[in-house]
């Protein structure tokens, strides 16, 4: 196959698929166990420093934050970070946890761009190759699907190609031209669903987003979710897993763990604390005094949510199903 043309961008993980393969057959154990454990046992088990790390899915939309925050907490180092959600890529530049960042898109819609990312990028301090959202997620799916790279046509003839760390190859069959995007696999895959079983059977509600792919591409895969299930409730309707228990190693139940994001169908985003951390994530002490405020000082999820509200939870509830 000839190439072309290749973009600039660093290649930060590449995709060793035998690698990946051999590591699922003689590392991962994919047993039919309780996998239940709380969001520090996870971290501490399974996030290591220096890992390549990966959150599912945009925005403030079932956002895995109560992983997030245990991350931040627990000081993991030098993560490179595949860059497609929000709240928890800021958060982990927010603490200087992050190395290099394979980027599509940093920002609180109508909120705005997020200064954390903006002053990381800007300084130099954290390396970054961009990527469009498809890309990203093309990448996840080669993975998933065994094979190095897969051939698109998105990213052709722009500025994303040309910081990304893509190539352009003729194709051999007809003789045009196609973006090759590389695999990637993540050592750490973190998602947040609305129901599991202690096994990691998981049903996600209303848009999946990327979930399918990011699980089967991930070497380590972290389920946290809003409610745990009998293992009967999940076999009553099997088509609704869309991660079977096989590619999970921890369950969390964390109610409320897309907080200060939403969650659909269960409750709304929480717009006032999102415009007052944007607020003091402008400045660099601000920064430090959000994460003191609500992860350092906070010794897990409990105590956030207490932190919160119960008042407050009950009010997003509301909102969201009133809508």
């Amino acid at each position: 196959m000839e190439i072309i043309l290749e973009g600039k961008g660093e290649l930060f993980q590449k995709p060793d698929i035998e690698g990946f393969r051999k590591f699922v057959k003689e590392k991962k154990n994919r047993g039919f166990f309780e996998k239940l454990m709380s969001e520090k046992e996870a971290v501490e088990k399974f996030v290591k420093d220096g890992d390549y790390i990966g959150f599912e899915l945009y925005g403030t939309v079932r956002a895995p934050m109560s992983i997030v925050r245990e991350i931040v907490r627990q000081g993991k180092k030098n993560l490179r970070v595949a860059g497609q959600g929000l709240m928890d890529v800021d958060f982990l530049l927010a603490a200087d946890l992050v190395e290099s960042l394979d980027i599509t898109y940093v920002g609180y819609e109508v909120l705005g761009l997020s200064p954390v990312l903006r002053r990381a990028c800007e300084s130099g301090k954290v390396k970054v190759t961009e990527w469009s959202n498809a890309g990203i997620t093309w990448r996840f799916k080669a993975a998933s699907m065994g094979v190095p790279f897969i051939p698109v046509r998105s990213m052709l003839g722009s500025d994303t190609f040309n910081f990304s760390a893509a190539k352009v190859a003729i194709c051999p069959f007809t003789g045009m031209k196609v973006c090759l995007l590389p695999a990637l696999i993540l050592d750490v895959g973190v998602i947040h669903v609305h129901k599991a079983d202690v096994y990691g059977n998981a049903i996600i509600e209303g848009i999946s987003g990327f979930a399918f792919e990011m699980a089967r591409a991930s070497k380590r895969l972290i389920i946290s979710a809003e409610e745990i299930v009998p293992n009967e409730e999940i076999r009553k309707y099997p088509e609704r897993v869309l991660i079977p228990y096989f590619l999970v190693d921890a369950v969390v139940h964390a109610p409320f763990g897309s907080h200060p994001g939403e969650m659909v169908y269960l409750y709304e985003r929480d717009e006032e604390h999102l415009k007052e951390m944007l607020k003091k994530f402008e400045t660099v002490e601000g920064t430090k005094e959000y994460l003191e405020e609500w992860i350092y000082s906070c010794k897990n999820h409990e105590e956030y949510l207490e932190k919160v509200g119960t008042k407050k939870l009950l009010k997003l509830m509301k909102e969201k199903i009133w809508r």
